[in-house]
């Protein structure tokens, strides 16, 4: 039987990325999807290569820093498959720069999608999860929210706090029979470093013991374990999957 047989997952920022590789694997184990993003173009796309496929899957255009919008999506997938038995928020964005020249803007837009996105899916799932006695949820932290990284006061806050949140909320959703864990990436293969100059990739690659990046689907496998009833008894822990970067 396959790992996911029967269950419901939203993966948010799922059109592309890490988010699109955990979903076409939750897929390939049995569950039905639910892509939540910003991106309709390839949002639509996407749904349209899975549900080409016989996989069950819906596409919601979401903007996670919006509560309403969150809470809309929750009633669509409820009305197209039932239940949510998986969330993993891994909607995330990225405004980089120095303390001394990062406006406030910039430190507010990442904060809105990063960790007030992550607010926001988590509680308007949590009910619907709580009625059925279970659920899983799953939260993309990051390797710099442990250690920290130059020119990223704003991200490394909010994937600091996604840690910090990740263990109030397995805590306070424990007893409702929904796990929350975290999983925090080392540098992924991904159009987000897709910009970074080639001596600094190779310099990251110098920096992780196993000698290269990571591939999305070494974050999505990590997903995949968490969401599987194989870590049933795993709650409020952040698994580093960055190659051996931090250790």
């Amino acid at each position: 039987m396959r790992r996911l047989e029967g269950k419901t997952a939203i993966i948010t920022g799922g059109a592309r990325g890490i988010g699109k590789t955990t979903a076409e694997i939750f897929a390939r184990e049995g569950a039905s999807v639910a892509i939540w993003d910003v991106n309709v173009e390839l949002g639509t796309a996407f749904i349209k290569e899975l549900t080409g496929k016989g996989i069950r899957a819906v596409f919601h255009q979401v903007d996670v820093t919006r509560l309403e919008s969150v809470e809309e999506a929750v009633k669509g997938v409820l009305d197209a498959f039932g239940q949510i038995d998986i969330l993993v928020n891994n909607a995330g964005i990225t405004k980089d720069a120095t303390l001394m020249k990062m406006t406030p803007e910039q430190f507010q837009a990442v904060l809105n999608v990063n960790l007030t996105g992550v607010f926001n899916c988590t509680k308007a799932v949590a009910g619907p999860m709580a009625e059925r006695g279970s659920g899983r949820i799953l939260n993309a932290s990051s390797v710099v929210g442990i250690y920290g990284n130059f020119g990223q006061s704003n991200y490394v806050a909010t994937k600091a706090g996604v840690i910090g949140m990740t263990k109030v909320w397995a805590r306070e959703l424990g007893r409702k029979g929904i796990t929350v864990n975290a999983v925090a990436p080392g540098f992924i293969a991904t159009e987000m470093i897709a910009t970074v100059p080639e001596k600094v990739i190779d310099t990251l690659k110098e920096k992780t013991p196993l000698g290269r990046l990571g591939m999305p689907e070494d974050i999505a496998n990590a997903y995949l374990f968490l969401a599987s009833e194989e870590a049933a008894f795993i709650n409020g822990h952040c698994l580093s999957v960055d190659g051996g970067l931090v250790m």
